[in-house]
């Protein structure tokens, strides 16, 4: 029930909002967040809670599978907002971060299955790239198995390294990587036991924050 938000606005007012007043009178006149956080819609994901940051420190961009569509002459919400942290919030560091159990993952290995949600299939789309590769290194064919755990947790970990190729295409990621002011980031998040693993690009591992 809505009610339970309101209690909650007021228990901020109150109990969070007053003890740090002097960071939101800095918050007020403008940000300077140094990380781009990029993850899923998962009401499982907090990424301040995740980071154990304040407000101001993490401009996040959320959306269902932690997509960044490849960089086109389409403007989108996503691109937008990659060029809105990087060129203009000076962001240092990007962080692509994806999570177990993930619904939209498990929907992409079986698109066929989303017919009444046409642009929920449309976006899965920017994945096919990473359930590809999961296939090929599963030996699995079309009629993916979404319960296969296995299966799952290969193409999470693969659509977060797609997803850092993604980032490389926009042009101002690539300007800043060339010069060596930004770092990109692959995260996975496991839901169940608070872990965080680390993409290592060169060998396709996640390893141990």
């Amino acid at each position: 029930m809505i009610e339970k938000l309101i209690a909650g606005v007021k228990r901020f007012q109150k109990n969070f909002f007053l003890g740090r007043k002097a960071l939101f009178s800095e918050l007020a006149t403008g940000q300077h967040p140094e990380f781009l956080f990029i993850t899923c819609s998962d009401s499982r994901i907090d990424p301040n809670l995740l980071t154990q940051t304040v407000p101001g420190q993490l401009f996040i961009c959320r959306n269902a599978g932690n997509i960044v569509p490849p960089h086109s002459t389409f403007t989108g919400g996503i691109t937008a907002s990659i060029e809105y942290a990087v060129c203009v919030l000076g962001i240092k560091h990007i962080i692509v971060c994806g999570h177990s159990d993930c619904g939209a993952m498990a929907a992409a290995l079986n698109t066929s299955e989303l017919g009444d949600l046409p642009h929920v299939k449309t976006w899965l789309g920017h994945s096919r790239g990473a359930v590809e590769a999961t296939r090929a290194r599963c030996n699995c064919g079309e009629s993916s198995d979404t319960n296969d755990v296995r299966q799952l947790h290969m193409l999470i970990e693969e659509n977060v390294l797609q997803q850092l190729q993604h980032l490389r295409t926009h042009p101002s990621v690539a300007a800043r990587i060339a010069t060596g002011d930004i770092q990109l980031h692959g995260w996975l998040y496991d839901i169940g036991t608070g872990d965080v693993h680390v993409a290592n690009e060169q060998n396709r591992e996640f390893l141990p924050l």
